[in-house]
């Protein structure tokens, strides 16, 4: 009887050892975005408040003469659909990031994370992906309802991507800054209101030559106010880069996601 062959050891090991280890980095990366991004839509108080709010308001400001706007430049829904533009970046990259991670941290969700071989800046990539396709979503379908409402848009589609772009990073920082500084309870409670303020006193649907001079000149510099009428600039007048809107954005991103960096606790 003659013996059974056997397998050579070196190829033993090499077609049967498992090799653990941790994915590439770009793959983790990915696969946490595409989970972030999942949640978000599955979160029935995120989509109230990125898409339902938005569409309502635009339907809203576009349709009904509830405040009077500047004249030129198109009609109501042609000034009233890059502010919420601005609302919907504002929602998504600052009140609805800031909440989710705020009781994330609570929860102990971001200590696990940060455990785990997705090193720490690439779970603040993987969310911030996830936050930008959000924003596509928003993006097309808000563009979807006002161009329905009569929307005429002008500009350079480029200008408009750069400045939603270095809005979500301002808004994404402070958002950021907010939940890893604060309890889960208080930044809700603050998210929720400088949101409503904002709304309300960001010339998003309210034009800010409506505020006293001294007012005006102060709400310009908030990062939403920047980011509406630089897109009114681009999209209602066809301007070209509009510089200033851009370099509030760009001081505001900069400085909101350094302040992150910094002070941003995991527990």
């Amino acid at each position: 009887m003659s013996a059974t062959p056997t397998t050579d050891a070196a190829g033993a090991a090499g077609a049967h050892t498992p090799a653990p280890g941790a994915a590439p980095r770009g793959r983790m990366i990915a696969a946490q975005a595409a989970l972030e991004l999942r949640m978000a839509l599955r979160h029935g108080e995120q989509l109230l408040l990125t898409v339902v709010i938005p569409t309502l308001l635009l339907v809203l400001f576009s349709a009904v003469d509830v405040v009077d706007v500047p004249e030129g430049g198109g009609g109501r829904v042609d000034y009233v659909a890059p502010g919420v533009l601005a609302l919907a970046v504002l929602s998504t990259a600052f009140t609805g990031q800031a909440i989710a991670t705020g009781f994330e941290r609570r929860y102990g969700v971001l200590k696990r994370l940060g455990a785990s071989p997705l090193p720490r800046w690439g779970l603040m990539t993987a969310k911030t992906a996830a936050v930008v396709g959000v924003e596509v979503l928003q993006v097309t379908l808000l563009g979807a309802v006002a161009l329905a409402l009569g929307w005429s848009p002008r500009g350079n589609w480029a200008v408009v991507a750069l400045l939603l772009v270095v809005g979500t990073a301002a808004f994404s920082g402070l958002g950021l800054l907010m939940a890893g500084t604060l309890r889960a309870e208080a930044t809700l409670a603050a998210a929720n209101l400088v949101f409503v303020l904002l709304l309300l006193g960001g010339g998003v649907v309210v034009p800010l030559e409506k505020f006293p001079g001294g007012v005006q000149e102060v709400l310009a510099l908030l990062p939403v106010a920047a980011l509406s009428e630089g897109l009114r600039e681009v999209l209602q007048h066809g301007a070209g880069l509009p510089w200033g809107s851009l370099g509030v954005l760009a001081v505001w991103a900069v400085a909101a996601l350094a302040a992150a960096a910094r002070f941003f606790r995991w527990e």
